[in-house]
C-alpha cells in the first residue's frame, strides 16, 4: 500500500501543484511573519540591553494616554549628588533626551523620518554603553553647534558646516553641525540630534536645574537589582521610576510590540486568508482524483485492501502534499521575510539580513499549518473513497457526489443558517458595543460555514439564471457550458466558495468604509465651524511658538486652542477610568457646534468644572453637579464638578473614552508645560478665507510639521485614514483571488481530464477548437460569477451589521458603494476568462482518437 500510495502520488504531482501553492501561500505567510517579528525583537533587545544604564531613575509615569499632551516631565538635577552617595553608585549623571522636537534644514524641510519613528533631540555624553560615536567633525560646543547622526545625514543630504533649525517645546533655535554620529548597533529608524550638554536642558527643556533622567552606573560587583534597592531606599519608594538595565530594555520591547504586533498580525490575516481558500482547493482536487482513480482504488479493494487501507493511502498523500508545500513554504517564508528586513531599511530601520532569526518555533508552526491543513481538507474526500464498494468502484461509478442527494446538507446548511442569522440579528439589536461585537464575530462565522454548506444547493437554481442567456447567445456551446457548470453541484459550489470568501470580505468592508466615510463627513459638516484647522501632521503636539505666530498672522480673527492630557477619573460607582482630557479656550461656540443634554460650553469651561458624555455619565451614576475626583500625571490631583453633559454622537465627539473636555486655564494649572494639539480659526472681519489661507500657509511655512485644513481638507484625511484599512482589505482580496484563480484552474483542469472521452466524441461529431474553448472559458465565468454573487450577498448583509455596531458608536449614516460591487462582479467575470486560459488550451489540442479511447 505504501508503493502504491507513493506512486501513486507521483503519478499526480502535477495535478497537485496547484493545491501545493496554496499551502506554500499560507505557511510563507506564517513563518515570514514570524521571522521579521523574531528577528527585529532580537535585534532590539540587544540594543536596549547595550545602551541603557545599569539603573534609570525617571519621572513616575502613573498615567499613560495614545494622545501626548506635550508635557515633558523631568527631574531635578539635584538628585545627581543625592544618588552619587548610594553605596554601590560608580556614576550618576543627568541626562536630558525629549521627543516632541522637529528639525528642519535651511530650505524648511524637516529632517526627520517620515515613518513615524521620531526625531529625539538629546545632550552630547559618551560611554562605552553610546549607540553611536562620533566618526567625522567634533563635539558640540557651545548652543549654535549639534552632531546629527549618520543615517539621517545621508538620507537627508545634510554635511558638517550645515545650518539647521530645532522647533522644541520652549521654541525655535538654530544650529550648525559640527560632526556626524554614526550607530553602532541597529538604527532604530529614528533621527538623533546631539546639543552641548551644557546647554542642552535650556534649549530642549525651556530651564536648567532639571533633566528628563538620571543615569546610574553600579560599581564593580554590584547588581542592577542591589543598586535598585539602594537608590529606592535613598529616594523614597512611589517618588520616581526606577528601572534595571533589563526592565528598560523590558519597557522599551513592549513599547515596540505594538509596532510589532501590527506587522504580525497582518501577516497573520493574509496567512489565515490563505489557508481558508487553500482548504477549498485541496478538497476539490483530492474529490476529482479520487473520482478519477475509482478504478484504480477498486482494484486495490478487490486485490484485499480494507477500507482503512484505502483511507490511509489518501492521507498519506495529503501528508505528502502539506510537507513539499510546508517545505517550499519555509523557504519562501524566509525570503518574505529577508524582503521585509530590507523594505524597513527603505523606512530607515536598517536590520541587518545576516542576523535573522529563525527559531524552534517558526518550522514546527510552518509544518503544522502546511501538513494541518491538508490533512483536514482530504479527510472527508479519503473517507468518502474507503466507503465505495470494491464492485462499485470496477464498475467506474463515480464517487465523487454527482447524483448524490444533498438533503444532509440543506439540513445543517439551515441549521448553521439559521444560527448564524440569529446572531446577526442580535447584533442589529444590542445596545451596547461589545455585546454587538461579540454577535457579529459569531454571526459572521456561522453564516460563512452555512453559506459553503449550502452553496451547493444554491448551484442550480442561481446558475440557471446567471447562464440562462447562454443558449440563446453562443448557441449548443452555451448550453453545455452551463449544463457542465451544473454536473456536480458540490463541485462547483467548492471551486466557487473560494472566490466568495475574498468577495464576502470585500463587500462587508467596503459597505463599512463607505459608511463611516459617510458618517464623518455628515458629522464633520454638522459640528466643525472653524474657518481653518491649525494641526500636526500625525495630531501630535507642537510648541507654543506656532500658536503665538498663528495668532499674529495677518487676517487671523477668533483661535481657540485645544490641548490634550491624561486623567484619571475616580467615579461614583466605584470605578476608576483612565483617559484623555480636552482643554478648550472659552469662545469655543464659536468654532464648533456642540450638542449638550444638560448645561452648557460656558459652564463646562469655567474654573474648576468638568464635561463629560452624557452616556458615560449615565453608566457611571454620574449626574449634573457631580463633584468627581481627577488625577492629572506627576500626581497632581483635585476634585471637578461635572457641569455639563454633552449629547454627541462619537462620530462627532471628541475621540476619547467619556468625551471628557474642561476650561483651557483649568488644564494648563494641572498640566503646566503642555502643546497645544489644534487650533481652530476664524477669519478676522473684513478678511476673506483665501487671503487667510494663504497668510496663514506662508506663516507656517518654517514648521512642517503642521498643516492648515479647511472642512474639505479635514474630510480627506478622514478619507485617507480610512481607505488605508480598505487597502488591506483589497490585498486580502487579491490573495483570496490568487488562489480562487488556482482552485478555478485546478478544477478545469481536472475536469477536462475526467472529461477526456466526452471532448473526444464532442470534436468527433464536429466540435471546432474555438468552440471547445469557449465552452470552458464560459463554464469557468459562470462558476467565478456565482461566486461572486454569493460572496456579495453575504458581504452585504455583513456590511449592514457592522455598521449597526458603528452606529452604536455615533456613526449612524450608512452608505453601500454600488461603484465597488459592479467592479467586483465584472472583475470575476475576468477572472473566470483568465483562470480558463490553459486549461481550455490543453482541451482544444486533445488527439480526437486518443481521447476517445480514454479510459
Amino acid at each position: 500500500m505504501l508503493k502504491a500510495t507513493l506512486r501513486s502520488f507521483l503519478a499526480h504531482k502535477g495535478r497537485l501543484l496547484l493545491s501545493a501553492l496554496a499551502v506554500v501561500l499560507s505557511v510563507a505567510f506564517v513563518a515570514g511573519s514570524l521571522i521579521f517579528s523574531d528577528t527585529v525583537s532580537r535585534t532590539f533587545d540587544r540594543l536596549f540591553a547595550s545602551t541603557s544604564a545599569d539603573v534609570t531613575v525617571s519621572p513616575k509615569e502613573d498615567l499613560k494616554s495614545q494622545i501626548p499632551s506635550g508635557a515633558v516631565e523631568t527631574v531635578p538635577t539635584d538628585l545627581v549628588d543625592r544618588i552619587g552617595k548610594v553605596a554601590g553608585v560608580a556614576l550618576a549623571r543627568p541626562d536630558v533626551a525629549v521627543e516632541n522636537v522637529t528639525v528642519v534644514d535651511r530650505d524648511n524641510e524637516s529632517v526627520g523620518p517620515t515613518t513615524g519613528a521620531p526625531t529625539i533631540a538629546a545632550d552630547w555624553y559618551v560611554t562605552d554603553r553610546s549607540p553611536v560615536a562620533l566618526t567625522s567633525g567634533h563635539t558640540p560646543r557651545g548652543p549654535g553647534e549639534a552632531l546629527l547622526d549618520a543615517d539621517t545625514a545621508d538620507k537627508k543630504r545634510v554635511d558638517i558646516g550645515d545650518p539647521l533649525t530645532v522647533i522644541a517645546q520652549p521654541g525655535s533655535f538654530k544650529v550648525k553641525v559640527v560632526g556626524i554620529a554614526t550607530f553602532k548597533t541597529t538604527n532604530p529608524g529614528a533621527a538623533l540630534v546631539f546639543l552641548d550638554p551644557a546647554v542642552a536642558a535650556d534649549k530642549l527643556l525651556g530651564r536648567t536645574g532639571v533633566a528628563t533622567s538620571i543615569q546610574v552606573d553600579a560599581e564593580s560587583g554590584v547588581s542592577d537589582a542591589r543598586l535598585k534597592r539602594s537608590i529606592a531606599a535613598e529616594l523614597g519608594s512611589g517618588t520616581y521610576e526606577l528601572e534595571t538595565a533589563d526592565e528598560q530594555a523590558e519597557t522599551a520591547a513592549s513599547q515596540l510590540g505594538g509596532f510589532l504586533d501590527v506587522i504580525k498580525y497582518v501577516m497573520l490575516g493574509f496567512a489565515g486568508i490563505a489557508v481558508l481558500v487553500g482548504v477549498f482547493l485541496i478538497v476539490n482536487t483530492f474529490s476529482m482524483l479520487i473520482a478519477q482513480r475509482t478504478r484504480e482504488l477498486g482494484l486495490l479493494r478487490a486485490l484485499g485492501a480494507d477500507r482503512r487501507q484505502v483511507r490511509r493511502s489518501v492521507l498519506t498523500e495529503a501528508v505528502l502534499l502539506g510537507l513539499v508545500g510546508s517545505t517550499l513554504g519555509l523557504a519562501a517564508g524566509i525570503g518574505l521575510a529577508f524582503g521585509l528586513i530590507k523594505l524597513m531599511g527603505v523606512f530607515g530601520m536598517n536590520l541587518k539580513t545576516t542576523e535573522m532569526v529563525i527559531g524552534w518555533a517558526t518550522p514546527v508552526a510552518s509544518y503544522v499549518v502546511g501538513v494541518g491543513v491538508t490533512f483536514v481538507a482530504a479527510y472527508l474526500p479519503a473517507r468518502r473513497a474507503a466507503t465505495v464498494s470494491p464492485m462499485a468502484a470496477l464498475a467506474d461509478a463515480e464517487i465523487a457526489g454527482v447524483g448524490r442527494p444533498l438533503r444532509t446538507r440543506a439540513v445543517v446548511g439551515s441549521v448553521v443558517g439559521a444560527l448564524g442569522a440569529a446572531a446577526l440579528v442580535g447584533c442589529s439589536t444590542a445596545t451596547r458595543t461589545s455585546s454587538a461585537a461579540s454577535l457579529l464575530g459569531l454571526g459572521v462565522v456561522l453564516t460563512l460555514i452555512a453559506t459553503v454548506i449550502a452553496g451547493p444547493l444554491l448551484v442550480r437554481p442561481v446558475i440557471r439564471v446567471l447562464g440562462g442567456f447562454f443558449p440563446a447567445v453562443f448557441g449548443s456551446v452555451g448550453r453545455m457550458s452551463q449544463r457542465n457548470a451544473l454536473r456536480n453541484p458540490r463541485r462547483t459550489g467548492a471551486t466557487a466558495a473560494a472566490l466568495m470568501v475574498g468577495i464576502a470580505l470585500v463587500g462587508g468592508m467596503s459597505v463599512a468604509s463607505a459608511s463611516m466615510t459617510k458618517s464623518f463627513d455628515q458629522q464633520i459638516d454638522k459640528t466643525l465651524g472653524a474657518d481653518f484647522v491649525v494641526q500636526n501632521a500625525n495630531f501630535l503636539p507642537f510648541p507654543q511658538e506656532i500658536t503665538k505666530k498663528v495668532e499674529a498672522t495677518d487676517g487671523a480673527g477668533l483661535v481657540v486652542r485645544q490641548r490634550f492630557a491624561p486623567v484619571a477619573v475616580r467615579l461614583p460607582d466605584g470605578k476608576r477610568v483612565e483617559t484623555t482630557a480636552a482643554g478648550y479656550d472659552p469662545k469655543l461656540d464659536d468654532v464648533a457646534r456642540i450638542s449638550y443634554a444638560e448645561g452648557d460650553t460656558a459652564a463646562a469651561l469655567a474654573d474648576g468644572n468638568i464635561a463629560m458624555d452624557a452616556g458615560f455619565a449615565k453608566d457611571h451614576d454620574v449626574r449634573l453637579g457631580s463633584m468627581i475626583p481627577v488625577e492629572f500625571s506627576a500626581g497632581r490631583k483635585t476634585e471637578l464638578k461635572v457641569a455639563a453633559l454633552t449629547d454627541q454622537d462619537a462620530a462627532e465627539g471628541f475621540g476619547t473614552q467619556g468625551g471628557l473636555f474642561l476650561g483651557f486655564a483649568t488644564i494648563e494649572k494641572y498640566v503646566p508645560g503642555g502643546q497645544d494639539s489644534a487650533l481652530y480659526v476664524n477669519a478676522a472681519a473684513g478678511a476673506s478665507d483665501d487671503t487667510l489661507r494663504s497668510h496663514l500657509d506662508r506663516t507656517l511655512d518654517p514648521y512642517p510639521q503642521v498643516q492648515v485644513r479647511d472642512l474639505a481638507d479635514y474630510k480627506k484625511l478622514i478619507h485617507d485614514q480610512i481607505a488605508v484599512l480598505l487597502y488591506l482589505v483589497y490585498a486580502l482580496l487579491g490573495l483570496a483571488i490568487v488562489i480562487a484563480v488556482l482552485g478555478v484552474v485546478n478544477t478545469l483542469a481536472l475536469s477536462v481530464v475526467e472529461r477526456t472521452r466526452e471532448i473526444g466524441l464532442l470534436r468527433a461529431i464536429g466540435l471546432a477548437r474555438r468552440q471547445l474553448r469557449r465552452m470552458i472559458r464560459l463554464e469557468s465565468v459562470v462558476i467565478a460569477v456565482f461566486g461572486a454573487i454569493l460572496g456579495l450577498v453575504l458581504g452585504l448583509v455583513w456590511g449592514v451589521c457592522v455598521q449597526q455596531v458603528l452606529a452604536l458608536q455615533g456613526m449612524k449614516a450608512f452608505a453601500i458603494p454600488w461603484t465597488t460591487l459592479v467592479a467586483v462582479v465584472v472583475g470575476s467575470a475576468v477572472v473566470g476568462i483568465v483562470a480558463a486560459l490553459l486549461p481550455a488550451l490543453r482541451a482544444s489540442r486533445m488527439n480526437v482518437l486518443a481521447a476517445i479511447a480514454h479510459e
